[in-house]
């Protein structure tokens, strides 16, 4: 890999961690948010979910504007984009200002995620450098998740929860600086045409109020007219959308794309590794702080070597894809992917300790998850054309966006459900004051142990899933030696 492309792999790399780290940071802080601007769970929930909607719905037509835009010009303004909203997410006086500014954030983010996806498949080809490229990527997904947790501690307790968005517009601003000096001015300006409105609309309305009422599911009740309205609502257009592109001129999704049955496969793929992976991140952590007392800082650290060996293992994964061949990698991954969390979920006890009950199975799910993200990325985007490289990380990352929406709405609805029904079962018995206290806490760490493992061996379900469906793969195989 030449300097150059070195590089440009560090800044677009970067800027995955960045996206990554914005999740968990602010998750970490909400609770400092809440004292301080008087907001209650629900609106908590939303400073959140506001994100997650916005990211989600518009990573599809973020990949197909950076097509038609330039990717560089597009990467440049989601980065403007993230940071304006970061600088006013730190100057909101109230909770319903601070959820806005988060939306924002959200297409900011779209935005330059979608750039800059397609801008790593352009600047290296599909082979060994783009299997390397991909790896670092998941490498620094890996890291940003930690880091993430670990920096919105510290910066809350140190500054306060708003110097976690601030960090954000020091962050995106350098990037933007760099990306200006490294990028070509028209790197990924390859497509020219009609832009397609119809298609554009239903698309992303319909793709943001599935995503509302997957995120909103759990507060609002799952059957409830608000969840099963906004989901109705979203597929209803993501139907029209469908229609749509069978008739538009220059469509936002091809059909003919959609088309390849290797594409769906991947992508359908992607979506269940994240299915299990994002919420697992978070299930962890709140079993380390609620279960084994740990504080917000330990938790996230307590996640600290699954992201060291993420680090090591994704630089490898090109020389394994060699080795192995691409569809065995994928299987391989999926298949770790679900002995890491049936392991995770089995070891967890109430009275346990970090490491007889997280440590060991956490360093097996750390060599999955390049595993599984690198070849499924591969996979999802080795047939992109030049003019479809925004349209391919667009379709990627909205898989994986929603299955990490899905994963963590059912997976935390899973936990939520058992933990209850076990309390509901459980007896403390009659004894004493301290007694009864102690016989209580207890009874409410079972409880809440017995919901994490739950929730931990559904995601291994969907990881079981996953590789059973990459046993018999349909996508190319083409894996030059690595150099």
């Amino acid at each position: 890999m030449t300097p150059p492309g070195r590089g440009a792999l560090a800044l677009l790399a970067s800027t995955q961690l960045l996206l990554i780290m914005d999740t968990a940071i602010v998750n970490v802080a909400l609770p400092s948010v809440g004292e301080d601007l008087g907001s209650g769970s629900t609106g908590l929930s939303w400073v959140a979910n506001a994100y997650l909607i916005a990211f989600g719905g518009l990573l599809l037509l973020g990949g197909r504007v950076a097509d038609l835009l330039g990717h560089r010009r597009v990467f440049l303004g989601g980065l403007g984009l993230l940071a304006v909203a970061s600088a006013a997410g730190g100057l909101a006086p109230g909770a319903d200002l601070l959820v806005a500014a988060r939306a924002v954030q959200g297409v900011g983010a779209a935005l330059a995620a979608a750039a800059a996806f397609a801008l790593l498949l352009l600047l290296f080809p599909d082979g060994p450098a783009r299997h390397k490229a991909l790896g670092v990527f998941a490498a620094m997904g890996g890291l940003g998740g930690v880091l993430g947790t670990v920096l919105g501690g510290v910066l809350t307790d140190l500054l306060g929860w708003r110097a976690t968005f601030w960090l954000n517009v020091l962050l995106a601003a350098v990037l933007a600086a760099l990306a200006v000096r490294i990028l070509a001015p028209r790197s990924g300006a390859v497509l020219r045409g009609g832009f397609d409105l119809a298609g554009a609309l239903t698309a992303t309305a319909g793709l943001g109020l599935v995503a509302y009422a997957l995120v909103g599911g759990s507060e609002a009740g799952w059957l409830s007219a608000r969840t099963l309205g906004a989901g109705g609502a979203g597929l209803a257009l993501l139907l029209a959308f469908a229609a749509v592109e069978t008739r538009a001129a220059a469509p936002l999704v091809p059909p003919s794309v959609l088309a390849r049955p290797a594409l769906r496969l991947a992508n359908v793929l992607a979506a269940l590794a994240q299915t299990t992976l994002f919420p697992m991140f978070f299930l962890v952590s709140l079993y380390l702080q609620s279960v084994l007392g740990y504080a917000p800082l330990g938790g996230g650290l307590g996640l600290l070597p699954l992201s060291l060996v993420v680090v090591a293992v994704a630089p490898q994964t090109g020389r394994i894809i060699f080795r192995i061949g691409l569809h065995r990698a994928m299987t391989l991954g999926f298949v770790l992917l679900c002995a890491g969390t049936a392991w995770l979920a089995l070891a967890l006890t109430p009275d346990g300790t970090y490491p007889s009950t997280v440590l060991a199975p956490s360093l097996l799910l750390g060599a999955a998850l390049p595993l599984v993200m690198v070849t499924t990325n591969v996979a999802a985007t080795a047939d992109a054309a030049p003019e479809e490289t925004g349209l391919a990380s667009g379709l990627v990352n909205t898989s994986q966006q929603f299955g990490s929406v899905l994963g963590l709405a059912v997976l935390v609805a899973v936990a939520t459900t058992r933990t209850g029904d076990t309390t509901r079962t459980g007896d403390t018995g009659r004894t004493g004051d301290a007694g009864r206290t102690g016989a209580a806490d207890a009874a409410r760490a079972a409880a809440e142990t017995a919901g994490f493992r739950a929730a931990l061996l559904t995601g291994a379900a969907f990881a079981a899933l996953a590789a059973l469906l990459s046993v018999r793969p349909r996508v190319r195989e083409r894996v030059p030696e690595p150099h």
